[in-house]
């Protein structure tokens, strides 16, 4: 449901009876479009979100944990100075506007001054305007300046003022006007709703054509528009919500106020849309990294390339010096007896250099091409192992299903140095858990990263069962025995587990089962490498758990 005038009616209503006589005691701007008010309504702390983003614009109360910049911006150090710690003393609906006014009162060490917020909710032109008393704006979360072309002003100093009316519209509140203009519709009801009575969003005005039966329609729209009737729900689709309405929609999850459907429709909304941004960011950085190793691979091998010839380099300096006596200075070439393979082979000369120099610049060039190869198979090595341990965390970023999976690898690619610390003020994580299961009596746990995998087997008994996938990067799986015999199906349903967060996408998995007691993490290994032994291969099935 788009937040339009009707809409903003009902919530204008309820966010009136609920923080009326509340007060600010915080106020934090997490972005450039939107500033949250911390208010204690006397029985419960509320988090008031105040968006002008074009597609999520409008007040709302979140449950998310908001992430604050170290450095509050200019708008927000405004209100913390005129409101913060104020008391709100109405919300209401400015006209049939889609604007919400809250009116606060609040006191300094020489007086006790009322201030006027209002939030424009329109789309991409909306915004967030404080005031005094007298409606003088003190600022603006968008402002304008004196080069704008624009008939509305909004900058600190200018006296507040509406938004022009639409023209060709009328206010759904003036039953005259309302009268007059739905004396004559069209076939199209809906769309002439929408075009000719202000404040109202195509699909409110598709739900008042579509419960329309006949009678007098301008005061059918009425009673519509301005009843106080209230049926608030979401509209889930595939488990995700997707809208809400304030009368009520097929297939709709029904709430008790429409502020609560709000809040669970925007909470889940912008959880989503956190989580995703996370994933997008993380999977950047890993692939970035990715990018990296693979062109320093192919460098690698160019070179390796360049000096396999090198034992020719070698067969060539021997037949030159064997050959000394047959050469001179000058010569540009020369065919000569090869007695490795019985041929005859023809070499470069340097004109310039004597027989013997042309030898040893053959063998210098073999000496050096040869140190180049040793050089370079250690840093093979190296690159396929960080290539390896990032397409880890490439699987662990792609098998993630909750916040928690995110924050996991988040930390582990900041030690790892692929992702710069977040410089926002946050609460200190807790330490995030294993993945936690149960079957037939027993615990099973699963590792959300390669830290959590090293950390999880540091915490397993010897005689502990431990999984992971054969050939597929895959998180590491505990089962606790305590002591008892495991059951086949337990094994069974640890490795479908080890199967599901792997990165493998076939309908059967092989997994590596063994002991605790064989697995072995080598010095200096990268986190998440073990080697293993004494092991059995079950098939794991991802779909089942």
């Amino acid at each position: 449901m788009p937040q339009d005038a009707f809409t903003l009616r009902y919530v204008a209503r309820e966010l009136n009876e609920q923080l009326t006589g509340g007060r600010i005691n915080k106020i934090v701007q997490p972005n450039k479009d939107e500033a949250d008010l911390i208010v204690y309504t006397g029985k419960r702390t509320e988090k008031l979100v105040l968006s002008t983003n074009a597609s999520e614009c409008g007040a709302y109360f979140d449950e998310n944990e908001t992430e604050v910049p170290l450095v509050a911006p200019n708008f927000c150090m405004l209100l913390r100075k005129h409101i913060q710690g104020a008391e709100i003393l109405s919300v209401s609906l400015v006209g049939f506007e889609r604007i919400l006014l809250f009116r606060m009162r609040g006191s300094t060490e020489f007086a006790t001054k009322e201030r006027r917020l209002y939030l424009e909710v329109m789309g991409k032109y909306s915004n967030l305007v404080l005031c005094d008393e007298e409606d003088v704006i003190l600022g603006a979360l968008k402002t304008t300046s004196l080069d704008t072309s624009t008939k509305r002003m909004i900058f600190a100093g200018v006296k507040y003022a509406l938004p022009a009316p639409q023209e060709g519209k009328v206010n759904a509140a003036d039953r005259r006007a309302l009268a007059e203009v739905l004396a004559s519709p069209t076939s199209d009801l809906g769309r002439f709703l929408f075009t000719r009575i202000a404040g109202l969003a195509p699909v409110t005005a598709e739900n008042i054509a579509r419960g329309y039966t006949g009678g007098d329609l301008a005061e059918y729209v009425y009673e519509y528009i301005f009843s106080d009737m209230v049926c608030p729900c979401v509209v889930i689709k595939d488990g995700v919500p997707v809208d809400f309405s304030a009368r009520g929609a097929e297939g709709g999850m029904p709430f008790g106020t429409l502020l609560e459907a709000e809040t669970y429709y925007y909470t889940q909304k912008n959880r989503a849309k956190k989580f995703e941004g996370t994933r997008r960011r993380l999977v950047s950085a890993v692939n970035t990294a990715v990018k990296k190793q693979e062109k320093r691979l192919a460098q690698i091998l160019e070179k390796q390339r360049e000096c396999a010839g090198c034992e020719e380099l070698r067969v060539k300096g021997e037949i030159l010096t064997a050959n000394l006596y047959a050469l001179s200075r000058g010569m540009k070439g020369a065919e000569l007896d090869n007695w490795y393979d019985g041929t005859r082979i023809k070499i470069a000369l340097d004109a310039r250099l004597s027989p013997s120099e042309n030898a040893q610049s053959y063998f210098k060039r073999y000496r050096k091409q040869k140190r180049t190869i040793e050089i370079l198979a250690p840093q093979e090595a190296e690159t396929r192992t960080e290539l390896d341990y990032l397409w880890d965390l490439a699987a662990a970023l792609s098998s993630a299903e909750t916040e928690e999976d995110l924050l996991s690898v988040e930390e582990e690619l900041t030690q790892a140095g692929l992702v710069k610390v977040q410089q926002k003020r946050t609460k200190k994580r807790a330490e995030i858990p294993f993945r936690t299961f149960e079957r037939g009596g027993f615990c099973i746990y699963a590792g959300r990263n390669n830290l959590q995998n090293d950390r999880l087997v540091r915490s397993a008994s010897p005689d502990d069962f431990w999984l992971h996938t054969q050939r597929y990067h895959s998180c590491h799986v505990i089962v606790k025995t305590e002591g008892k015999e495991v059951p086949a199906e337990v094994l069974q349903y640890a490795a479908n587990i080890c199967a599901r967060y792997s990165d493998c996408r076939e309908d059967r998995v092989p997994v590596d089962c063994c002991r605790v007691k064989f697995v072995k993490k080598p010095k200096g290994a990268k986190a998440g490498f073990v080697t293993y032994s004494q092991f059995t291969t079950l098939a794991g099935i991802p779909q089942n758990l």
